[in-house]
């Protein structure tokens, strides 16, 4: 069972698709790139996908449910988490009651999440606010971790941060999705660095799917990309 499948899926907004007839899967212990140029409809697949926007056609299936009707609250519950591009964090409050919030219910235990962001550990009582964008990315990646999701969406990891930053950061994906299984859909502007870490890779172009295969073979094959973003690329199978 794919902990993550989209069958010809088409979502927008006000009744107006702005994402059409996608398909797409995310595997057990696998990350997947999900490529394209700004309002090629990325983050609008991973609202949709985690329920704070309508599926107007097709299907999203999210661990073998369907998300159609179901409240946001109830998929995460059982096992996707989303950390979304503007982090969402509570800058209010310190880095431990932040990773705290991030627990659907019961007591947390911190100890692996902080495991991945070791900085974190001598940050826990200072505001969320206070801290640089890297450190408030770790924060953001912890709590999402805090609940041992079996999904996870990142939404631009590296937005407003330092290219040796992110280079950094990525890599931990790839530890968290072959130490605890989770497969993983990121969404990354900085494509080289996706392709490095990534199993698979889809690339959207103005709302549609361009082009799917291994990362490898596009990393390898940039023309193919470079064609995909100018809306001039086909389906390649790799």
């Amino acid at each position: 069972m794919s902990l993550l499948e989209i069958s010809e899926m088409s979502t927008g907004y006000n009744g107006v698709a702005v994402v059409r007839d996608l398909n797409l899967r995310v595997e057990e212990g696998e990350i997947v790139a999900l490529l394209g140029p700004n309002g090629a409809g990325k983050t609008t697949t991973l609202l949709t996908t985690s329920g704070l926007n309508p599926v107007m056609k097709g299907d999203i299936k999210v661990l073998g449910k369907s998300v159609k009707g179901r409240r946001s609250h109830l998929i995460a519950r059982d096992g996707l988490s989303h950390v979304p591009e503007d982090r969402s964090l509570f800058f209010q409050l310190t880095v431990k009651e932040n990773l705290k919030l991030g627990a659907a219910r019961g007591s947390v235990n911190l100890s692996q999440a902080l495991g991945y962001f070791p900085a974190l550990e001598n940050l826990l009582d200072r505001k969320a606010g206070l801290l640089s964008g890297g450190e408030q990315q770790m924060l953001a990646m912890a709590r999402a971790l805090t609940v041992k999701p079996k999904l996870l969406m990142v939404d631009e990891m590296s937005l407003g941060l330092a290219p040796i930053i992110v280079e950094r950061l990525l890599p931990v994906l790839r530890r968290i999705a072959s130490e605890t299984g989770a497969g993983v859909l990121l969404v990354e502007q900085h494509v080289h660095l996706a392709l490095e870490v990534a199993d698979r890779a889809y690339v959207m172009s103005h709302g549609s799917l361009a082009m799917e295969g291994d990362a490898k073979h596009l990393a390898a094959n940039r023309h193919l990309l470079e064609s995909s973003y100018l809306g001039g690329g086909e389906l390649e199978e790799a």
